[in-house]
């Protein structure tokens, strides 16, 4: 990652935020992308939205919650800073609100921390398990504790009632492993339509 310059960086984050926009994956202000370059993290600040992001639009913070810039950061910034605290190899971190997984983390799960079936291997390939994180309110204290409990539980995250939260080890990998996230619990979501239509 120490080769690609914070500019090349802030670009991929902006293509990145433009495009999930673009294609309905995310709506109004309600998503955020991060990246870490040594022990900054920058992260797409309070009430900005993934259509208009922008360079300047982007907080730079500390990995422990010193800010470097007049950009407030996102609310969830706790959330991603605990990914980047606890597992080094993570670089790149993306939270939406996109409707599948969503959907998904409304449902309950016998176990916890592997919530999306194996219905294809693409999942376990691009993103590992996808474990659950008990509800709190978004932004608060209870739910970055529940995060920092679960954190080694799983490799990716359904906040629940609330949405996914992808990590890794570069922002398109976060990108990728997102959309893989979320294309399986559309597919899970359908089939487990056709059971209930069967049964």
């Amino acid at each position: 990652m120490s080769h690609i310059s914070l500019e090349e960086q802030l670009q991929t984050a902006i293509k990145i935020a433009h495009s999930l926009y673009a294609r309905g994956k995310v709506s109004g202000s309600t998503a955020n992308i991060s990246f870490r370059i040594a022990d900054i993290i920058y992260i797409s600040g309070s009430g900005t939205s993934f259509e208009t992001l922008t360079p300047e639009q982007f907080a730079a913070v500390t990995i422990d919650g010193l800010k470097k810039t007049e950009q407030k950061p996102s609310k969830e910034f706790p959330l991603h800073a605990i990914l980047y605290q606890k597992r080094p190899d993570i670089h790149a971190v993306l939270h939406t609100h996109s409707f599948h997984a969503t959907l998904w983390s409304c449902l309950s799960h016998e176990k916890e921390e592997d919530v999306i079936p194996n219905y294809t291997p693409y999942l376990k390939m691009k993103v590992g398990t996808v474990g659950m994180i008990p509800y709190a309110p978004p932004g608060s204290k209870a739910l970055f504790e529940h995060m920092e409990k679960r954190v080694f539980c799983s490799d990716a995250y359904l906040l629940k009632q609330h949405g996914p939260v992808v990590p890794g080890a570069t922002l398109l990998d976060a990108y990728y492993g997102l959309e893989e996230l979320e294309e399986t619990a559309r597919l899970a979501w359908y089939l487990r339509q056709e059971k209930c239509n069967i049964c």
